[in-house]
């Protein structure tokens, strides 16, 4: 065992890219759960965005074209949710699941002949004189684009939910859509548009880990991230900034538990795997205890003739 073997700066920096992909997929299901919509496809979408980023990036060579490819594809996915729950009237639950098993199926489909490419590159965001700073240069300033849109968008979801008429009637849909839709609020256009911005994350947290995290095609790579950002959006009390907290946690006691492994702590495998799940269940459910509740309509199907 050497733990002097962990470096604590490439530690705190690994754990950045790590936490990345679950919280573009976790801030965007927060914006659809709190317009009162239950979306349980985000593994599906996460998947479907990550072959579409990959595939388009290895045919074109541009890895913005890629994660805008994979955006477009997690949207379009979440089209069909949203005509299965806010058009059809079908139950949430069930059509998040359906959504879940088909892109998984549709992106093994695609992804056949990329298994075993490499993508060209995502470059690091090098920023003159801050990313050469000792410690912090190589914490904050030495990573891609990408992971900046991250944090970008939960400050942008905090400020819009908490400071603007849009996110004041977001969250009046999600209370109650009855008295939203009585005040004459489009509650089917604004829960669909919630649904496709929710899409769109998800795709970008997929074509996250295929790009960047682990820069290749498998089939079914995102390995449950999709269901840790559900949890997390739960855990963290639809709270923006404490999704944040849980994708960094969660990002962290991953990153440190391969470390440890490499380190040959004497720990069984299987349980060092599991560390991260618990530890995040753990600290996310005491951060929760504040009792706050969900949109009072989540999982609610809107009837307008009601």
């Amino acid at each position: 065992m050497d733990l002097s073997a962990i470096n604590p700066v490439l530690l705190i920096a690994s754990l950045m890219v790590a936490a990345t992909p679950l919280l573009l997929a976790a801030i965007g299901e927060l914006v659809v759960e709190k317009s009162g919509v239950l979306n349980l496809g985000v593994e599906g979408m996460m998947i479907v965005g990550a072959i579409s980023g990959f595939a388009v990036t290895v045919e074109t060579g541009s890895w913005a074209l890629g994660f805008v490819a994979a955006a477009l594809g997690g949207a379009l996915l979440s089209t069909l949710f949203a005509l299965l729950t806010q058009v059809a009237l079908a139950n949430q639950v069930a059509s998040g699941l359906s959504l879940t098993l088909f892109g998984l199926g549709l992106s093994a489909l695609m992804g056949q002949r990329y298994v075993g490419i490499k993508p060209p590159p995502t470059p690091k965001l090098d920023i003159p004189g801050l990313s050469d700073l000792p410690v912090v240069g190589r914490i904050l300033f030495g990573h891609d684009l990408m992971l900046y849109v991250g944090i970008a968008l939960v400050a942008g979801v905090w400020a819009v939910l908490r400071y603007t008429r849009a996110g004041l009637i977001l969250r009046a849909v999600g209370e109650n859509h009855d008295a939203a839709h009585a005040l004459g609020y489009k509650v089917v256009r604004i829960r669909t548009l919630a649904i496709l911005f929710g899409g769109a994350c998800a795709g970008l947290g997929g074509a996250y880990i295929s790009l960047v995290r682990v820069p290749q095609w498998t089939e079914g790579m995102t390995a449950g991230v999709g269901w840790i950002a559900l949890a997390l959006v739960v855990f963290a009390s639809w709270k923006p900034w404490r999704v944040l907290l849980g994708a960094y946690l969660f990002g962290g006691i991953t990153v440190l538990q391969l470390n440890l492994q490499a380190a040959g702590v004497a720990i069984p495998v299987e349980y060092l795997a599991m560390s991260p799940y618990i530890v995040t269940i753990l600290v996310l459910v005491i951060l929760s205890a504040d009792k706050s509740s969900a949109p009072a309509s989540l999982g609610r199907t809107f009837h307008a003739s009601h």
